[in-house]
């Protein structure tokens, strides 16, 4: 195995000054969105270990395609075997994890210590890290990670800035999500959609259970069994959006600025990459503004929250997916596909 490390743009590694953009690429045309609209790397999956078995992902030919456009740009490509690994499987995964070495990517996304360990041990100089799946907040586990051989940790979404930032220099660098959906348990520990209809979230097939009407059980003044309302969802969190906090993100320690997004369009790519550019490059709000009411326009549930970054947890982190935020999306998909 072996990996490539392609210049990057504008000469900076990630982590010494400059914020790395890494974009969603579930599909060939949200790749090329990501690409068109800044990114510096992205990350992408296929076969059939990676937590988002549901997107169109890549194989072996269009992965090769999908590399050499992305290098020739200056953008990395980060590959997805972030699901746990069954024994086995095991062979097969450590087959995939060779090839996909082979066609150049420039870093793996793992969950699986198993694979990791075996993966490091025949490819020492392919940087690994480590997924949020693995459910790292402290920094005794980034540096156990760091001591596993992963360069960079992807810390878990529900993290506080001071939380965040006490994870910096213990080995590995950092990678954190800015923007997107937000599951209602700990990054990595729900059993929820495994137990309700057997698609692990582990296994790259959550079905969401958390969007639909769950509410609190009771009854009312009458004595009458309390049902959900209309649009209610108890377990359903707002997406992440982390965009006015960008600035601050390098001295905490943080090297790269993830959007969540696999499963989403392409031109969902488009306006979370373009927004994410605009706040890491400083952008004025008079330049910017317009790219901000893009990304609330094409996808979001009832607005975004950032209670988990700024330890505000509360009510205000829910929402659901409404119709008038659906209506939102008609004027601008048109123009951000073209």
């Amino acid at each position: 195995m072996h990996g490539v490390q392609p210049n990057r743009k504008n000469g900076a590694p990630a982590g010494l000054g400059r914020l790395e953009i890494l974009s969603p690429a579930g599909s060939t045309q949200a790749l090329t969105a990501a690409v068109r609209c800044g990114a510096d790397a992205v990350y992408l999956g296929g076969g059939g270990f990676n937590a988002r078995r549901n997107a169109h992902n890549f194989d072996a030919v269009s992965l090769r395609e999908a590399v050499a456009f992305c290098h020739a740009r200056g953008v990395k490509v980060h590959f997805t075997l972030n699901t746990l690994i069954r024994q086995d499987e095991f062979p097969a995964a450590l087959a995939l994890a060779e090839e996909v070495c082979a066609l150049g990517v420039d870093a793996l996304i793992v969950q699986d210590l198993g694979l990791a360990r075996a993966v490091h041990a025949a490819a020492p100089g392919m940087p690994l890290h480590a997924s949020t799946q693995l459910s790292c907040h402290t920094p005794a586990g980034v540096r156990e990670l760091a001591a596993l051989g992963f360069s960079r940790v992807v810390l878990a979404r529900e993290m506080s800035k001071e939380e965040i930032a006490a994870c910096a220099n213990q080995g590995a660098e950092l990678e954190i999500f800015v923007h997107g959906a937000l599951c209602m348990c700990v990054s990595g520990q729900c059993g929820l959609s495994a137990m309700l209809g057997g698609r692990s979230g582990n296994r790259g097939l959550c079905a969401q259970p958390c969007r639909l009407p769950f509410a609190p059980s009771g009854r009312d003044a009458a004595g009458r069994e309390r049902l959900p309302r209309p649009g209610e969802a108890a377990l359903s969190l707002r997406d992440l959006s982390l965009r006015e906090h960008v600035g601050e993100l390098a001295a905490l320690g943080v090297c790269s600025l993830k959007i969540e997004g696999r499963m989403k369009r392409p031109e969902y790519v488009a306006a979370a990459t373009a927004a994410t550019v605009a706040a890491r490059d400083g952008l004025a709000d008079t330049d910017s503004g317009s790219l901000a009411d893009d990304l609330q326009s094409v996808f979001s549930r009832s607005g975004f929250t950032d209670g988990y970054y700024t330890a505000r947890r509360g009510a205000a982190m829910f929402g659901v997916r409404r119709k008038e935020d659906v209506t939102a999306a008609a004027p601008v998909l048109g123009r951000l596909s073209r």
